[in-house]
C-alpha cells in the first residue's frame, strides 16, 4: 500500500481510536523521553504549514512544534500534567484537543482534520478527559512492559499508602520475603535487584539495594512500574524499575489536609505461632497497634506563569504492643514516628528553558520500652530497658530515610533538539541506642536444645546491633541529549552515581551463646564434652565495620526508528562501569565495558493503533552492592569456641565453663585487613541477565482491550563468594607452588559456575595467578559446582475496561516459573541478608540438590482491581490478589559436612531433599474493599471526602513463609537431630484491618 493511501485510511479512524486510546490504564510508552517526563506525539491530516501548539493548563507553559512533511509531530520531555493541544495554520487554530493528560511515557494526540472527521463521522474529541494512567490504549511506539498509576487511581483503589503496595498491582510482581521488609520481587529476581527513582534521581538503598527513600504518599503524581523491556536509559537493575514523578505547583493556589486512622480495635488478632508438635512458639493475639497519619499540602504560583511551589508532608504515629517469642520472652511497648516531607519549586525561565528543584525527607524514630514476659501467666514482668532507633525500617536491612535534593534543567533548544541535566544528593544517618535498666552485659542468648523450657537472656535485641557512625550518602548526575532527524529519534546520555556507606554490626552484648544438644561436631574431633553431659554451649563473636564506596558510571545511546508507518524499531546500547572500594580506600573490583544491548520492534497491524504486536530483547547489568565490602573486602572478626558448663547465670550466660578444643576463626575472619588484590577474581564479570519479550495488545471496542505477553529471563552471570581453600591447595600442589606462608582470605568473590583466575600472595611479596577452572572447584569426594542457573518464564494475560460508564476495571492472570539453583543476590530460603555474599556457592557440597523452584516462584497469579463511581457522591473500589504458595524445602545435615556448615544443605535424614521437593505452602488470596463519600453539601467541587478501607476482608491468615531448616546440625548415634522448629510459620498473611480517613481540599 502506498504511504499516502495508508495515511488517509488511518486518519479516517484516528479520532475514534484516539478516544479509545486516551482512556486506557494499561502499559504504554512513547518515543524517547526523560524518565521523569512525558511526550505528546501523533499525526496531522493536512501537514502543510501546520504547527502543533501545546499549553500546560496549570502552569501556562507553551510549546510550538512543527509538523513534518509526512504529518508526524512529537513534543518530548514535557512536564507531566494537563495540556491543551491545538493545530494551527497561518496563525489560526484549526483543531483542538482540550484537557489532555500527559503522563510518564507518551500520549498519542492525532488530528484528522475537519474534512476527514466529517467524512468519517468521527467522534468529536474536544474535552476528552484522560483517565487511568493516561497512556494510549494501543501505543504502537512502546516496546517495554510497564504499568503507570496516576494520583487519581492511587486515591480510588484500596491500597496501603506506600509505593510497594502500588507496585504489587503490576503483573509478575510479588511481595519479597517478610524478613527483608516491605519490598517486592519482579519477575523471579531477588528483592535487592530493583531500582527506584524520584523525579529522575535514583533513591535506592545505597548499602544493600533493599528498599528506598520514600516520600509523602499524596505527593505522588504518577508511579511508573517497569516489569521488563525498559530502554538503555535505565540500568543497574535485573528485577524491575519504579519511577515516581511528584506533583508540582500551578497558577492556582490550592491546599489540603487529611487524617487517616487504623485503629487497633478494628484489627483482627494475628494468629499465634505453634510448632509442628503443638507447642506454642509465640503468642501474637495482642500484637496490635493504632496508626494515625496526618497529611497536608499547599501548591501555587510564587510568580504567575513563571515560578511555582508544591509542598507536602506526612506525619505518622504508630503505638503498638508486641510479645516476642517464647524462647526470648519479652513484651515491648513501641512508639514509631515517621515524618516525610517534600518541597518542589518549578521555574519556567522561558517556555524553552525549565528548572526544577526538589527536596524531600524520610525520617523514622522508633522508641521501644522492653519488659520481661511470663508466658505461664500472660503478664509482663521486670523492666529490661529501652531501644531507640533512628532511620530504620521494620524490616532488617531496609534502612530507609534521610534527605534527598535534586536539581534538573530541561532545554528545548530547537524543535528537534532537547537537553536535560540532573544532579542529586542524599544523606541518611542511622542510629541505635540501647539502654539497659540493670546489667548492660546482655549477650545474645539462643537455646537450640531439645527442651521445653529454654534458657532466656536479658538482651533487648537478641541479635546483631548496629555499630557507631552508620550512614549512607549518594551523589550523582545525568545528562541526556535528544535529537530528531528524519525518521530517527536519537538520544544519548551519561548516568553516573556514587554510593558511600559506613556500616558494621556486632552481636548484642559483644558475643553470642548458643546452647546445644551435646554430640559430634563435624570436623571438630577436639570438641568432646565430658561423659554424661547432655548439653554444651558455643560462644561466637562477630564484628564488622568499615566505610566503603561504589562508583557507577554509564553511557548510552538509543534510536527510535520509524521504519514505516506501521513498523517502529528500537535500538539501544548501554555501557556500564562499576568500581567497588573497600574500607581502606582501595579498589577491590573494577568492571568496565559492560555492554548491554537493547532491541525492540512494534507492528501496528492495521495501521490504526487498534492492534499492536511487539517484541524486545535486552541485557541488564547490576553492580556489586556496597555491603559486600563491609565483610568481604574489609577486616572482620568471626570466631567460635565450645564450652561445657555447670550452670546458667541471671543474664543467660553459662557458669562453671570449661573450654572444649581450640578457638576456630570462621571463614578466616580473624580481624586482619584483607588484601584488595586477592579478595575477588581477576576480571570478574558483572552480574547480568538477558530478557526476551513477545506480546500483543488489541482494542476490542471503545471501552475494552486485552492482550498477552510472554517473557523469558535468564541470569547469565552472578557474583557471590566462596569460602573454600581446597581449590587453592590442590592448584598449588599440582603446579608446585609453595603456599605454606600464603595470605589467603577466608572467602573470595567470583563468578559461580565458571572458571576464575585469582591472585595469591604467596607470602614473599609475590602475587601468583591461580587459574582455577570450573572442574578445579571439585571437592576431594568428587562433588562439583553446577552451572549457574536461574531462569524465569511467564505468560501474562489481561483484560481491561477503560474508565467509561462510571467504572474502571482490570484483571491480570500470570502463569510463571522461576527455577534454578540460585535466587540471585539474596537467599530467602533462610532469610539471609547479605546481598552477593550468601552461603550459596561457598563450597561445592552446599550446592548439591539445589536445582528446583526458587523462593520467588508463584506458578499462578490472579490480580483484579477497579472502582465504580456509583453516584456523584459515592465511589467503591476493590482489589483482589490470588497466588500459588511458595515452594517448601527441607534443609539439613550433609553426611560428610566437609565444610562445617551444619544444617545448611538440601538434605534431610542424610538423604537428598532437592529444592522444592517438599511441596508448596497453601495458595493465598486477599480481597480489599474501599468506599468514598464526597457530600454535595460541602461545596460544588465536593472538597470534603470521607473514606473507609477494609484490607483482607475475609480475614484469611495463611502461612506465607516457614522455617525450611529441618535439622539442628547435631548428630547423635549417626542420626541427625530433628529441629522442633521445622515447618514453623515465619509469617502469615496480614490480619484484617480497617483504615478510616477524612480529606479536605481547598482553593485560595
Amino acid at each position: 500500500m502506498q504511504r499516502s493511501t495508508l495515511l488517509q485510511g488511518a486518519l479516517r479512524r484516528t479520532s475514534l481510536c484516539t478516544a479509545v486510546a486516551l482512556c486506557l490504564a494499561a502499559s504504554g510508552g512513547a518515543l524517547a523521553q526523560s524518565n521523569a517526563s512525558g511526550t505528546v506525539f501523533g499525526r496531522v491530516a493536512q501537514p502543510d504549514g501546520a504547527v502543533v501548539h501545546l499549553q500546560n493548563l496549570d502552569t501556562g507553559l507553551t510549546r510550538d512544534v512543527n509538523v513534518d512533511s509526512e504529518g508526524r509531530y512529537r513534543a518530548s520531555s514535557l512536564p507531566v500534567g494537563r495540556y491543551k493541544v491545538s493545530v494551527e495554520r497561518n496563525g489560526a487554530v484549526a483543531e483542538t484537543r482540550d484537557n489532555v493528560q500527559v503522563s510518564l511515557g507518551g500520549v498519542d494526540v492525532s488530528f484528522a482534520g475537519a474534512a476527514a472527521a466529517s467524512s468519517a463521522n468521527a467522534q468529536d474529541l474536544e474535552g476528552v478527559q484522560v483517565v487511568g494512567n493516561a497512556l494510549p490504549a494501543i501505543d504502537v511506539s512502546q516496546v517495554d512492559s510497564r504499568t503507570v498509576l496516576t494520583s487519581e487511581q492511587l486515591q480510588k483503589l484500596p491500597l496501603a499508602r506506600d509505593v510497594t503496595a502500588a507496585a504489587l498491582l503490576a503483573p509478575g510482581v510479588i511481595a519479597g520475603d517478610s524478613r527483608y521488609g516491605n519490598v517486592a520481587s519482579f519477575g523471579g529476581s531477588s528483592a535487592s535487584e530493583n531500582q527506584y527513582y524520584i523525579n529522575g534521581y535514583a533513591v535506592t538503598n545505597a548499602l544493600t539495594g533493599l528498599g528506598f527513600t520514600s516520600l509523602p504518599y499524596d505527593a505522588i503524581d504518577q508511579q511508573q512500574i517497569f516489569t521488563g523491556g525498559y530502554g538503555a536509559e535505565y540500568g543497574r537493575s535485573t528485577g524491575g524499575v519504579i519511577n515516581i514523578v511528584t506533583k508540582r505547583g500551578g497558577n492556582e493556589w490550592k491546599g489540603g489536609f487529611g487524617v487517616y486512622v487504623q485503629p487497633a480495635a478494628l484489627r483482627q488478632d494475628p494468629r499465634n505461632i505453634y510448632r509442628q508438635n503443638g507447642t506454642l512458639y509465640q503468642t501474637r493475639s495482642g500484637n496490635k497497634g493504632t496508626d494515625t497519619q496526618y497529611t497536608g499540602y499547599i501548591s501555587g504560583p510564587l510568580i504567575k506563569d513563571k515560578l511555582f511551589l508544591y509542598a507536602a508532608g506526612d506525619f505518622t504515629r504508630t503505638d503498638s504492643r508486641i510479645v516476642s517469642v517464647a524462647t526470648a520472652p519479652q513484651k515491648t511497648y513501641q512508639e514509631n514516628k515517621a515524618t516525610k516531607w517534600l518541597a518542589k519549586v518549578d521555574w519556567n525561565i522561558t517556555d524553552n528553558h525549565l528548572l526544577e528543584v526538589t527536596g524531600l525527607g524520610d525520617k523514622t524514630n522508633t522508641e521501644r520500652s522492653v519488659y520481661k514476659y511470663d508466658y505461664s501467666t500472660g503478664h509482663r514482668a521486670g523492666y529490661i530497658g529501652t531501644d531507640n532507633l533512628k532511620n530504620f525500617d521494620a524490616g532488617p536491612g531496609s534502612a530507609p530515610g534521610g534527605d534527598v535534593y535534586i536539581g534538573k534543567y530541561t532545554g528545548y533548544i530547537t524543535d528537534d533538539l532537547t537537553i536535560t541535566a540532573l544532579y542529586g544528593h542524599s544523606k541518611t544517618v542511622h542510629e541505635r541506642d540501647l539502654s539497659y535498666a540493670s546489667n548492660p552485659n546482655c549477650p545474645w542468648i539462643t537455646d537450640s536444645r531439645s527442651v521445653s523450657t529454654p534458657i532466656v537472656g536479658c538482651g533487648l535485641v537478641n541479635g546483631t546491633v548496629l555499630g557507631k557512625g552508620a550512614k549512607d550518602e549518594t551523589h550523582g548526575y545525568r545528562l541526556d541529549v535528544e535529537y530528531r532527524i528524519g525518521d530517527h529519534d536519537l538520544r544519548v546520555g551519561v548516568d553516573n552515581q556514587t554510593l558511600k556507606s559506613t556500616a558494621g554490626n556486632i552481636y548484642e552484648g559483644g558475643y553470642r551463646w548458643v546452647y546445644q544438644d551435646a554430640g559430634e561436631v563435624p570436623n571438630r574431633p577436639d570438641i568432646v564434652p565430658p561423659p554424661g553431659d547432655d548439653y554444651f554451649v558455643e560462644k561466637r563473636l562477630f564484628q564488622t565495620g568499615a566505610s566503603v564506596k561504589t562508583e557507577q558510571e554509564a553511557q548510552y545511546i538509543e534510536d527510535h526508528w520509524q521504519v514505516t508507518d506501521r513498523w517502529m524499531v528500537y535500538l539501544g546500547l548501554r555501557n556500564e562501569q562499576f568500581k567497588n572500594i573497600n574500607g581502606d580506600g582501595a579498589t577491590y573490583v573494577k568492571q568496565r565495558h559492560q555492554l548491554a544491548p537493547r532491541l525492540g520492534a512494534t507492528w501496528d497491524v492495521f495501521g490504526d493503533s487498534s492492534f499492536k504486536v511487539y517484541a524486545n530483547a535486552g541485557r541488564y547489568h547490576l553492580a556489586i552492592p556496597s555491603n559486600v565490602a563491609i565483610r568481604g573486602a574489609s577486616a572482620s572478626t568471626y570466631y567460635s569456641e565450645y564450652y561445657s558448663y555447670t550452670g546458667v547465670g541471671p543474664n543467660g550466660e553459662p557458669t562453671g565453663t570449661e573450654q572444649l578444643g581450640a578457638r576456630r576463626y570462621l571463614n578466616g575472619e580473624d580481624g586482619t585487613p584483607l588484601d584488595p588484590k586477592t579478595v575477588a577474581a581477576r576480571n570478574i564479570k558483572a552480574y547480568y541477565q538477558d530478557e526476551y519479550i513477545l506480546g500483543f495488545d488489541k482494542a476490542l471496542s471503545e471501552n475494552w482491550s486485552f492482550g498477552a505477553k510472554a517473557t523469558y529471563r535468564k541470569l547469565k552471570s552472578s557474583i557471590d563468594d566462596f569460602c573454600d581453600s581446597r581449590p587453592f591447595e590442590k592448584y598449588a600442589e599440582t603446579h608446585g607452588i609453595d603456599i605454606s606462608n600464603a595470605s589467603l582470605p577466608g572467602c573470595y568473590l567470583f563468578n559461580p559456575g565458571e572458571s576464575n583466575t585469582f591472585l595469591v600472595n604467596t607470602g614473599d611479596g609475590n602475587y601468583v595467578p591461580f587459574k582455577i577452572s570450573k572442574d578445579d572447584f571439585t571437592s576431594p569426594a568428587g562433588v562439583k559446582f553446577p552451572d549457574l542457573k536461574r531462569s524465569y518464564y511467564s505468560l501474562d494475560l489481561y483484560l481491561e475496561h477503560h474508565f467509561a460508564n462510571d467504572w474502571y476495571g482490570r484483571i491480570d492472570y500470570t502463569f510463571s516459573r522461576s527455577y534454578g539453583n540460585s535466587e540471585g543476590q539474596l537467599k530467602s530460603d533462610i532469610g539471609q541478608l547479605d546481598p552477593s555474599v550468601t552461603q550459596d556457592w561457598d563450597a561445592p557440597e552446599i550446592m548439591q540438590y539445589t536445582n528446583g523452584p526458587l523462593p520467588n516462584d508463584r506458578t499462578h497469579q490472579l490480580k483484579a482491581y477497579g472502582y465504580w463511581q456509583a453516584t456523584s457522591e459515592f465511589l467503591i473500589g476493590a482489589n483482589l490478589a490470588v497466588a500459588t504458595g511458595r515452594p517448601k524445602n527441607c534443609i539439613g545435615v550433609d553426611p560428610v559436612d566437609a565444610i562445617d556448615y551444619g544444617a545448611s544443605y538440601f538434605e534431610c535424614g542424610l538423604k537428598p531433599a532437592p529444592r522444592g521437593s517438599q511441596g508448596r505452602l497453601p495458595y493465598t488470596w486477599q480481597l480489599d474493599l474501599n468506599a468514598e463519600y464526597r457530600p454535595m453539601w460541602a461545596g460544588e467541587k465536593q472538597p470534603l471526602a470521607f473514606t473507609a478501607t477494609v484490607f483482607n476482608v475475609t480475614g484469611a491468615q495463611r502461612k506465607v513463609a516457614q522455617v525450611d531448616v529441618g535439622e539442628t546440625g547435631a548428630i547423635r548415634n549417626g542420626v541427625p537431630v530433628q529441629s522442633i522448629n521445622y515447618k514453623r510459620a515465619i509469617a502469615y498473611q496480614s490480619p484484617r484491618y480497617v483504615r478510616l480517613g477524612m480529606r479536605y481540599d481547598f482553593s485560595l
